[in-house]
């Protein structure tokens, strides 16, 4: 397919109006606004033969796709281009008059699933014991490695969000039922169970800072710590472990999620313990616990591989 050169904006008013719209009316960020502008650039500048955006077909979108495809770019990208162009045709239904949409009739290829990264239990045990094993920093204030400890194992113990994490109060941790409340997502509360070692880290923390109410968590001033802070806790212990994993809060839920459901829990039980509002977000979960049993059956059954 031959290239011919973008078509500049100034020559095509019914781009720039768009363009301005999600500008003033939607006010959509820089980003979004260039995302949108290169899409519809590179559609012009892509496709053979372009003269009006009245004139395409939903034939021509297909030749699109395809020539897309060709060129083996990502499906992320293909459908970030798409959804500008159907942005783009929406607007032109909607305050344009136009009467026809061909992008209605196009199939995009399904966004590909990337199974989560799991850490194994005993990359995850070793991390969880490096806090109190690690010579303690002198810029570290002296609860540190107790704060620290305490961190990992309630990460992993709960499999709680970053900003969730941060925004626990001592009153929330109740020492008696083993449970923390949460605030998640469209401020909704959870109660979650807590594993005895990520209580007795707790109590272990507490007991050397003295705190009796306000953040759980405080920073070397402290102050409530921040979700920046909690990630470069989990960077510090991560670099310091030397697993080729790069380890992140968001690995600690996948690894809380999965260990939970290779060891038997229920979908539904840990879709609620992550706080997810839709089943289907947790069954990525089970596609990650279907890979290890296949991966165990392998090489445990005698009958599992060819001997050719």
């Amino acid at each position: 397919m031959a290239d011919v050169s973008p078509i500049p904006i100034v020559s095509d008013p019914l781009a720039s109006a768009f363009i301005q719209f999600m500008e003033v009316e939607r006010r959509s960020s820089p980003r979004t606004l260039d995302l949108y502008d290169h899409a519809l650039s590179e559609f012009r500048h892509r496709h053979f033969g372009f003269t009006t955006w009245q004139a395409l077909t939903s034939d021509d979108f297909r030749k699109y796709l395809f020539e897309m495809m060709k060129r083996e770019l990502e499906r992320s990208t293909i459908r970030l281009h798409f959804a500008a162009l159907r942005s783009f045709f929406k607007w032109l239904t909607r305050r344009q008059g136009w009467t026809t949409n061909p992008l209605l009739d196009v199939q995009l290829p399904k966004q590909e699933k990337k199974l989560p990264v799991v850490l194994t239990l005993t990359q995850v045990l070793e991390m969880l014991a490096l806090p109190l094993a690690l010579p303690k920093s002198p810029r570290s204030p002296e609860w540190g490695p107790e704060r620290d400890t305490a961190i990992l194992e309630l990460f992993y113990s709960t499999g709680m969000r970053l900003a969730e994490l941060a925004s626990i109060n001592v009153e929330d941790v109740d020492a008696y039922s083993d449970t923390v409340r949460v605030i998640g997502k469209g401020r909704k509360e959870r109660l979650l169970p807590v594993g005895s070692h990520a209580m007795l880290a707790i109590q272990r923390y507490r007991q050397k800072t003295g705190i009796q109410n306000g953040p759980l968590f405080l920073s070397k001033l402290r102050t409530r710590i921040t979700t920046q802070a909690l990630a470069d806790v989990v960077d510090k212990y991560w670099k310091a472990s030397g697993m080729p994993i790069h380890v992140t809060p968001h690995k600690l839920r996948h690894s809380f999620a999965t260990h939970l459901l290779n060891n038997g829990a229920d979908l539904r039980s840990v879709q609620e313990l992550l706080g997810h509002a839709s089943l289907s977000t947790t069954q990525i979960y089970t596609h990650v616990s279907t890979q290890r049993m296949k991966e165990v059956y392998e090489a445990a059954h005698p009958r599992a591989k060819s001997n050719h």
